[in-house]
């Protein structure tokens, strides 16, 4: 791994303040997160387009809605009558309706056209609603004042450009299509992570993972959204009323070029503001990840807070976070202010010239109070969807600052899968020669290490603390690759064999113990789906697990709740043993397995691990005499090398490092 990526990878509140961490992002790089967040739309392209298609008839139907407004105003309050010069104004789609009243007293054609506009409110919920001449449909769940909960939005979001019985069907399209989108990608990101080889997790900072899968994808729908359907509704709505004022009012073009400037206009006044945005966007979730970093670090060390008096200084810790997280928010606030002055004051401006031209047609009774209402609409709208077209760069630039974020954790290099061989069932065991081990960092954990373990026997690996007991271990399933050297298991070098039928015969129980939210009995059997009762009480009888499991009110149906908080440290590890037992795996590979347990639970597990190893390899690290004193054979390492090997017996009579360390261990 270079440099570069093992810089990307430490952990962020080493690097610095949000500020600090918070890198540019460039136009090239920008249109580049956007096109690769376009192409992820491809999977759910049926549902995309049939959100686009409601969305955009309910763009056109909301062209209905000042008219009935005009009619009101002009032949029944006003009492002008209906006539085939009247008519000829209206826009094609109203001509039959305004046809049928010709010579209808004003009642009658009130009564007429508040039916036309019920039908409409029923239907669309457009009837003249709000400046841009028609209602919406939108709900959100609760949220805060920051990055993560706002985001949160975007993924359990529906939206409607209409309301009444069409609002309700296309939210709830665009709220299954949002939810379906945003989880298929939690997913594919989740995925990757699981993929990431061992040194690039234990190098992530679990919180900051957290937030990108939870609160950084949902912009890959933000974009689709923003991108696609936002232009095309937008071009649609300028395009339909565009139509329609120059259909009904060609007298006064000006409108129509003032209401189209406003795009520009806000598009010219708000670029300046693009990479502030894009920044304050950036910097804001660089703390919301910090923020659930503290979270997720104070609640994994729990005991170690409680036990040394850590409060306060946690919930200073998570305070400041928390703080700086708002802060950083209140700086993408600052922003959308700034952009909604800028564009809205393009929009005043534009409109205030409308204002002159019409009103100075209505004094000269070219126009009528009926028109001045339908073109003050109609400019509303089209101005609305211009500043939506014009404001698209900077809007865009908060989903840039997500975006990255996610393709950044996509595009971390997995763990490779290099062999094209499939590893036979083993039928000799593990072999090492010449193995150098050096981390990306520089360390060198192994030097020429020469090591095997056999079907049959049991394997002891002792030393002092980092002396690499569990670098050659993880070696074997290829949790890490050698720097030099080989690894072979039955002649096969790992390298040349598929990671699933190597991990399928390797079997690593952890010193630290992992257990699920589960039952005692899916904990066991997780190593082996569809394992009978049977099966996991005899793994359990091998570990020392089953009496105190059956002495549970709810025996091995017992539920452990997070981590298997309700047991100790002991009986959670003889659960982990008990697991790796059932996997009936060729190489057991046991790191620690007794440093929890009472002496007798040990001989117990030490004599069954014996019985174990007839038709397997046992390989134990440890550090305890009486667990490694019966083992086949004991190699010693200190500093990466393999210092002794050889029975207990054998490494006593030598009087070596390995008889030192006994003899600290007896005093």
């Amino acid at each position: 791994m270079t440099d570069a990526a093992l810089k990307s990878l430490a952990p962020a509140a080493a690097a610095g303040p949000a500020q600090d961490r918070a890198e540019r992002i460039g136009l090239r790089e920008t249109l580049w997160l956007m096109g690769r967040a376009l192409t992820y739309i491809w999977p759910m392209r049926g549902r995309f387009f049939v959100g686009l298609a409601l969305a955009s008839i309910a763009v056109v139907a909301s062209i209905v809605a000042p008219w009935p407004l005009k009619i009101l105003t002009d032949y029944v309050v006003l009492r002008k009558p209906i006539t085939e010069a009247e008519v000829e104004k209206f826009p094609p789609f109203l001509q039959w309706f305004m046809e049928m009243m010709i010579g209808w007293s004003p009642q009658q054609v009130a009564f007429a056209t508040i039916l036309l506009a019920a039908s409409f409110l029923l239907t669309f919920g457009v009837f003249g609603q709000g400046a841009a001449g028609r209602d919406t449909t939108d709900a959100q769940l609760a949220e805060g004042q920051d990055t993560a909960t706002r985001t949160e939005n975007e993924a359990n979001r529906g939206r409607s450009y209409a309301s009444g019985i069409w609002g309700f069907l296309e939210y709830r399209w665009e709220l299954r299509f949002s939810q379906a989108l945003n989880h298929y990608y939690r997913c594919q990101l989740f995925e990757r992570i699981k993929a990431l080889p061992m040194t690039t997790l234990e190098d992530r900072r679990i919180g900051d993972s957290l937030y990108r899968v939870m609160y950084d994808t949902p912009m890959i729908s933000a974009v689709c959204q923003t991108l696609i359907q936002q232009p095309i509704t937008t071009l649609l709505t300028i395009a339909a009323l565009g139509y329609v004022l120059t259909f009904s009012f060609g007298d006064a073009p000006e409108v129509v070029w003032a209401a189209l400037a406003v795009a520009p206009a806000a598009f010219l006044m708000t670029l300046p503001l693009a990479g502030f945005a894009r920044r304050r966007s950036t910097q804001s979730r660089l703390a919301g990840g910090d923020t659930t970093s503290a979270i997720e670090e104070g609640m994994s060390n729990i005991l170690a807070i409680q036990s040394l008096g850590g409060w306060k200084r946690e919930r200073a810790r998570f305070a400041a976070a928390s703080a700086e997280s708002f802060r950083r928010f209140r700086g993408v606030v600052l922003a959308n202010i700034l952009v909604l002055v800028a564009s809205g004051l393009a929009q005043q401006l534009l409109l205030s010239a409308v204002f002159l031209v019409v009103s100075a047609q209505i004094i000269a009774g070219e126009m009528s109070v009926g028109d001045y209402m339908v073109i003050t609409i109609y400019f509303a709208s089209m101005a609305g969807s211009a500043i939506l077209t014009g404001r698209l760069w900077v809007d865009l630039q908060d989903n840039a600052a997500g975006l990255k974020r996610v393709f950044e954790l996509m595009d971390m290099p997995v763990e490779q899968d290099l062999g094209t061989k499939v590893l036979p069932p083993i039928q000799q065991g593990v072999k090492m020669e010449a193995v150098t081990l050096v981390y990306p960092d520089g360390r060198k954990a192994l030097d020429d290490v020469d090591f095997e373990a056999r079907i049959g026997e049991i394997v002891a690996i002792v030393g002092p603390t980092g002396a690499g007991k569990t670098s050659l271990a993880y070696l074997v399933p290829r949790f890490h690759r050698p720097t030099a050297g080989k690894v072979t298991i039955d002649g096969y070098d790992l390298d040349e064999v598929k990671l699933e039928s190597l991990r399928r015969q390797v079997t690593y129980v952890f010193q630290e113990t992992h257990l699920f939210g589960d039952t005692i009995a899916a904990n066991i059997a997780y190593a082996k789906p569809g394992a009978s009762r049977e099966e996991i009480e005899a793994v359990a009888k091998i570990a020392g697990a089953h009496g105190f499991i059956t002495a549970l009110p709810e025996g091995y149906d017992t539920d452990l709740g997070a981590k298997g908080g309700k047991l100790s440290v002991g009986q959670k590890q003889r659960i982990a043993i008990a697991r790796g037992l059932l996997r009936e795996s060729k190489i057991l590979i046991l790191d620690e397995p007794t440093s929890a347990l009472d002496p007798e639970t040990e001989r117990y597990l030490v004599a069954a691990l014996e019985e174990a190893s007839k038709d397997r390899a046992v390989i134990i690290i440890a550090h305890r005499l009486s667990t490694i004193v019966h083992a086949d054979r004991i190699v010693f390492l200190e500093d990466g090398k393999v210092r002794e090997q050889g029975s207990h017996a054998e490494l006593m009579a030598r009087g070596g490092a390995y008889a030192e360390f006994a003899r600290l261990q007896s005093q």
